[in-house]
């Protein structure tokens, strides 16, 4: 057994003269949660419902738990627990006749179904509205069954397409709990996001921008390609630092030198912030009222990979 759950190889689709996914190559671990993330029309919506057999790709292949999801997508439904972006059950259903209704289509057998409702709708705090008409529930319930009928079938790998979308930072929050419980349990949970922070939370990230993977790792992984290591903030009392600086061998480059009132503020990038603190520490003495490291967000490294160093302005 592959120890990948999706593989995609050179996945294209085009709608005219768009390219909407380019080439796209994506490995996502069996028992990972993996974060696509990128702005509203960088493909990611598209590349879901190719994964999940909703549309065909133009060209390239794809492999969910080994099996040729192109040639044989009757059996990926099983493997698959999809929730789309926007709301898709009936509404003049109730929370319960949904999830029944659900588990007929998925042939639950009679004794499993109704232990697995009852459970499924207490992990999404449901079972208290079981008897409220789907339609009638707020947005952030109605998300909430969305994911509880995903889970139905007990799929290996969930697919979730921006599924805290207008939703309250209590609420998103929450659906990460689940999410990381769905984990433990061993399943692979995959994940588009426009919300960087969300992102972070994922155990690795793939970043789209206009149908192609510009790059992919743990979030550490990706904030260190802004520079290609960790940057760290020195001030000091005058710009005697600076030669000490350009003969610091763990010192990758001065990325900036800016003057503050009556001090001087630098920028470096180093390997390993852990370990060039104490260095820095020992060898600039009494030259430095500061050094610290700098928090490079996810935006950061969006905005630098999408757009180029110079949109962050910190050379100025």
């Amino acid at each position: 057994m592959t120890k990948y759950m999706v593989i995609t190889r050179n996945l294209t689709k085009r709608f005219g003269k768009i390219t909407a996914v380019d080439r796209l190559n994506l490995e996502i671990r069996r028992g990972e949660v993996y974060s696509l993330l990128g702005p509203n029309g960088a493909g990611k919506t598209t590349t879901i419902r190719m994964l999940v057999g909703l549309l065909l790709p133009d060209e390239g292949e794809i492999y969910i738990d080994g099996i040729d999801a192109i040639k044989y997508p009757q059996k990926i439904k099983r493997v698959i627990g999809y929730m789309p972006q926007f709301f898709s059950l009936y509404p003049d259903l109730t929370v319960y006749e949904n999830m029944e209704f659900f588990a007929r289509i998925y042939n639950l057998p009679y004794h499993i179904k109704k232990e697995r409702i009852r459970y499924l709708l207490e992990l999404v705090q449901l079972w208290e509205h079981r008897d409220k008409l789907a339609g009638a529930l707020s947005g952030g319930l109605k998300k909430r069954l969305s994911l509880a009928v995903v889970l139905l079938h007990d799929p290996k790998l969930i697919v979730l397409d921006e599924p805290t979308a207008g939703v309250d930072p209590p609420l998103r929050r929450l659906f990460w709990r689940y999410f990381r419980r769905l984990q433990k349990e061993g399943k692979t949970i995959l994940v588009t996001t426009h919300y960087m922070d969300e992102a972070e939370l994922a155990d690795r990230i793939g970043l789209m921008s206009r149908g192609r993977l510009i790059a992919v790792g743990t979030p550490r992984e990706i904030k260190r390609m802004v520079y290609n290591g960790d940057v760290m903030r020195i001030v000091a009392k005058t710009d005697e630092v600076e030669p000490i600086l350009n003969n610091c061998s763990f010192i990758k480059r001065i990325l900036s030198k800016r003057k503050l009132a009556d001090k001087i503020e630098y920028k470096i990038v180093v390997d390993d912030f852990s370990l060039a603190i104490p260095r820095l520490a020992t060898k600039l003495k009494d030259l430095a009222l500061l050094i610290e490291p700098v928090n490079i967000t996810l935006e950061d490294a969006f905005i630098k990979l999408t757009v180029g160093e110079e949109a962050l302005g910190w050379g100025e």
